[in-house]
């Protein structure tokens, strides 16, 4: 993607959104990303095209804090994209403290929503706008003891459906990352009895990381949704390691445009009426 927009990048601090602020930094675009500690911002820190604020999604003062100082940028964002991800807590949902619970469900969907709701007057005007979101385990199954995540995913897959129906200059997506070794899953090697069968298959994963996908990867599956547009990649879940955005992006694209409920957490279409039913 040629340079000269301006990114968004919420969690620029994490795993995956340090590394997509460094790679759209040096394609040279401006970048905004957000941190909470400055720890994972260390490599930012100083770029000529690279502007830090800080923000923690978890408090509201924090994101109105953040659209007040974001506005006096005077930068429009051109794509904005959510890295913010936590999986705790693990375990049965029986078991866990219910408001630890809720606020995980929070800082994964509803608080990044809150971010978009407050800076999107701050986006490009009279241009079509992107919003990039991350969901991982537990879209298509149950992901037993994870279930805070899991649901929290679930709502965001379903409101980029809802931002491509009612916001017209926006192109909302969700990209499934694909198994990361990132300090995601932490969490899950502190607590094996917690997570589950879900433990052995992290230790795998992060044994055998060439099957793993790589910061990169999810970068170009980010940018070929983005180059698609509303009208190809609009309300889906784009998956970056299974789906063929990049060996067969043309057909892809052909198949989104023929189904408007492909990748869609709506996935059953109209299956017509029963042979001898009439309405």
């Amino acid at each position: 993607m040629e340079g000269g927009r301006t990114v968004f990048i919420l969690a620029a601090s994490a795993d995956i959104g340090a590394a997509m602020a460094g790679y759209y930094a040096d394609e040279g675009h401006e970048v905004i990303g957000t941190f909470r500690g400055r720890a994972g911002v260390q490599a930012l820190e100083g770029r000529a095209n690279v502007t830090l604020l800080p923000c923690d999604v978890a408090s509201r003062d924090s994101v109105r804090e953040l659209a007040v100082a974001y506005a006096a940028l005077d930068k429009p964002w051109d794509i904005f994209v959510s890295a913010v991800g936590a999986l705790e807590p693990i375990g049965r949902w029986d078991t866990l403290d219910f408001d630890a619970w809720e606020q995980s469900v929070a800082v994964n969907s509803t608080a990044q929503l809150r971010v978009l709701h407050a800076l999107y007057p701050s986006r490009r005007p009279a241009a079509p706008v992107h919003a990039a979101f991350f969901a991982g385990g537990g879209t298509n199954n149950p992901f037993t003891n994870y279930s805070a995540y899991c649901v929290s995913k679930i709502l965001l897959m379903k409101m980029c459906e809802l931002l491509d129906d009612e916001l017209p200059d926006l192109n909302a997506f969700i990209v499934g990352p694909g198994f990361l070794p990132t300090k995601i899953h932490a969490p899950t090697f502190a607590n094996p009895d917690a997570a589950g069968e879900n433990y052995a298959k992290t230790v795998d994963f992060h044994s055998e990381q060439a099957r793993a996908a790589t910061c990169r990867d999810i970068y170009d599956c980010v940018n070929w949704c983005v180059a698609q547009g509303r009208d190809v990649v609009g309300g889906r879940n784009i998956a970056a390691v299974h789906d063929p955005w990049r060996s067969d992006g043309e057909w892809l694209a052909a198949q989104l445009r023929r189904d408007g409920n492909r990748f869609k957490l709506r996935r059953a279409g109209n299956i017509g009426t029963p042979a001898g039913v009439t309405r």
